[in-house]
């Protein structure tokens, strides 16, 4: 046995175990703390694939953002998690149900799949020979080469989503008070400070 297989039985064992404890802990921190374990060992299994860019967006994104988004929530918000798990369990039938299901499409799905003649050919035609490029700069080629304008078209649908979400939720309250730039950026500084002279031994 040779040392990657032995990283990728331990990687895989951490994730599972580690994703296992994310559902059967108690404590909702810990299992935010499980999920970042997950998430580092499934970077490390990225890793043994040749995926190293991969492996890099699952700890930059989900482990420096998500991940640690998740953390701040749950520490943050006073949430009772008794009642919580409580208003789930009446739920439960239901929702294993719905994962049966799921798993039964899924197998189904699997088992009827059927990879086309010329897949693997139409695959190779578009990436980059790997023995003579590493993975990430054949992602970058492919990105910022030869689908460059379907890259940038994709990011300026996330910026509109994102400006929609905030002008969607965006509500002008009149009890807070704001700041007006213009007002300002337009005041007059001689009118602005008004110098006191104090006596000694006097107030204001």
């Amino acid at each position: 046995m040779t040392v990657a297989d032995l990283a990728f039985y331990a990687f895989a064992i951490v994730t599972v175990v580690a994703g296992v404890l994310v559902t059967m802990s108690r404590n909702p921190v810990h299992s935010v703390l499980w999920l970042i374990l997950a998430f580092l060992s499934s970077a490390g299994l990225f890793v043994l694939l040749g995926a190293e860019f991969v492996a890099m967006l699952l700890i930059i994104v989900y482990v420096g953002a998500v991940a640690v988004l998740f953390l701040f929530v749950v520490m943050m918000l006073d949430i009772d998690f008794a009642e919580l798990k409580g208003e789930m369990a009446k739920y439960m039938p239901l929702g294993l149900l719905v994962g049966v299901i799921l798993l039964m499409q899924l197998s189904l799905g699997l088992g009827a799949w059927v990879q086309a003649e010329g897949a693997m050919g139409l695959r190779q035609s578009v990436t980059p020979d790997m023995a003579q490029i590493d993975n990430t700069r054949a992602l970058g080629l492919l990105m910022y080469d030869r689908y460059l304008l379907v890259f940038q078209l994709s990011g300026l649908v996330l910026l509109v989503a994102m400006i929609g979400a905030i002008v969607l939720t965006l509500r002008h309250r009149t009890d807070v008070k704001r700041q007006n730039v213009l007002h300002q950026m337009w005041r007059d500084p001689a009118k602005t400070m008004e110098m006191k002279d104090v006596k000694p031994g006097q107030g204001l």
